[in-house]
């Protein structure tokens, strides 16, 4: 070949490789694949609420160029991308959902891959017209157990993918910081942990952070897990002294334990404890704490003691509940058992009620206190009028389902589940209609679809939100070197 002929053939490369970078193509003659594409994250056949952010998703494998095609009618959202990924526009995402809510959307994704589009199986999507609380607050955490670095505490809007920390451990001196936890999904009351010396439960009312140290003197700790009252005068909370032990199996990670527990409340306005002879057993461990959104019953985890760690296995939680007076803080004199742990030979934790008050749904495991580590830990949901379980079977996954919370109009509920590897845990989202039945649930959408791939925290008691919390990381760093309030 000639010096020209061969100037002439890189030309014209050139040129076709700017040609086809110059657009997308889009699909010509595709063949049709009787399986689903494979997309990660899976956002196949669910149900969305109509104000979530843009479900970006990519292809598993080698592929040149991804076409999305959403129909409704006459209503059509159609992305077209070089390479595996799909990213989804904001804006165009939004118009779309504004015109398809309470409908079905049928999705085609169709793929380029060796010069041949493929054309995968349409699945839907069904967008509800029940928005979702437009924040979620969770913890970044490494998925171990030996130590703890760089945590923090996170704000995320569901409605597109701004997030921002509300808790920094470059702030706090490295501390240790567990869960951000609102009062009836309001921003404008919520608490938050920074443990360790000089540390407390950092309280929000409206903006305004107070540094309590929620412990007397009898108390065998200070306050772990907790939850508001309605009104927001009081808490609910139990004290812990949690055991970390190491499995002598390589299938099993860690167990925690705790060798004692009580139950309390704190009444804020007051900074006094109210206690129970039946909350405060000492040969009963008593745990996991939440108000009944009427602010009639404390709902809470109880097991008898056994000798730990030997006996861990027929430690068995049952799920209870005793009655409370809101507007005198007096704690009831009979204890009902809803779930018996030792019967159902199932152990409970984390019961949260709807906060309409027609279901309580909690955390079912073999035995224990902490099913993070437990992949056979699964939610389950009981109808407080029937008494009738709801194992949540579309829900579920074999690996490790737990830590969930309520949006503020009963439909929607947020949980943390390790399914897709069985290290990393995920914020997950399932709709419940309004006749009880729970749908498949979706991972949190991020803007780069690869992220989840990348990330090395896991996401860590997920808490829906109705607003922008008045506080940033900066004003806990304050409120953490103010002088904590005691309480008696």
């Amino acid at each position: 070949m000639s010096t020209f002929s061969l100037i002439r053939h890189g030309i014209l490369l050139i040129a076709a490789f700017l040609t086809l970078n110059a657009c997308t193509p889009t699909p010509s003659h595709p063949q049709k694949d009787s399986a689903l594409p494979p997309m990660y994250p899976d956002y196949t056949d669910v149900w969305i609420p109509c104000n979530i952010a843009p479900l970006n998703f990519m292809l598993r494998g080698d592929y040149d160029a991804v076409e999305l095609r959403a129909t409704c009618g006459e209503d059509e959202l159609k992305v077209n991308e070089r390479g595996n990924c799909v990213r989804i526009g904001e804006k165009a995402w939004r118009k779309f959902l504004s015109k398809v809510a309470g409908k079905e959307v049928t999705v085609t994704v169709t793929a380029l891959k060796d010069g041949q589009w493929t054309a995968y199986q349409p699945f839907t999507w069904t967008v509800t017209t029940d928005a979702i609380d437009p924040f979620l607050t969770y913890r970044l955490i490494e998925p171990d157990y030996e130590i703890y670095q760089n945590l923090s505490l996170r704000e995320r809007c569901l409605e597109n993918f701004d997030e921002r920390a509300i808790c920094d451990y470059g702030l706090v001196g490295n501390r240790c910081m567990n869960c951000h936890t609102y009062g009836q999904q309001s921003s404008e009351l919520s608490m938050l942990y920074v443990r360790g010396e000089g540390g407390g439960a950092i309280l929000n009312q409206k903006g305004k952070l107070t540094k309590l140290a929620i412990k007397t003197d009898d108390m065998a700790s200070g306050s772990v897990y907790f939850g508001f009252s309605p009104n927001g005068r009081y808490i609910t909370f139990s004290t812990n002294v949690i055991i970390p032990a190491f499995h002598a199996m390589p299938s099993k990670r860690l167990e925690v334990f705790d060798s004692t527990s009580d139950v309390y409340v704190a009444d804020l306005q007051t900074n006094t404890i109210l206690r129970s002879p039946l909350l405060n057993d000492s040969t009963v461990f008593e745990t996991f704490p939440t108000f009944s959104p009427d602010g009639r019953y404390i709902y809470y985890c109880t097991a008898k003691a056994v000798a730990l760690p030997g006996e861990l296995r027929d430690m068995r939680y049952s799920l209870c509940r005793i009655g409370f007076d809101e507007k005198t803080g007096a704690i009831g004199t009979q204890v009902d058992t809803l779930f018996s742990g030792p019967r159902e030979k199932r152990s409970v934790c984390h019961p949260r009620v709807s906060p309409d008050g027609q279901y309580i749904v909690y955390t079912v495991a073999d035995y224990g206190t902490f099913p993070i580590w437990h992949p056979e830990s699964d939610l389950q949901m009981m109808n407080l009028s029937t008494g009738s379980t709801d194992t949540l079977s579309t829900v579920n996954s074999a690996k490790s389902d737990t830590y969930h919370s309520w949006s503020s109009n009963s439909r929607w509920l947020v949980f943390a589940s390790k399914r897709d590897d069985g290290l990393y845990g995920k914020p997950y989202f399932t709709y419940i209609d309004r006749q009880g039945k729970a749908h498949k649930p979706f991972v949190l959408p991020q803007r780069d679809p690869t992220f989840y791939d990348q990330n090395l925290k896991s996401f860590n008691v997920p808490e829906l939100g109705g607003g922008r919390l008045p506080f940033s990381a900066a004003d806990v760093k304050r409120a953490v070197e103010s002088t904590p309030i005691g309480m008696k």
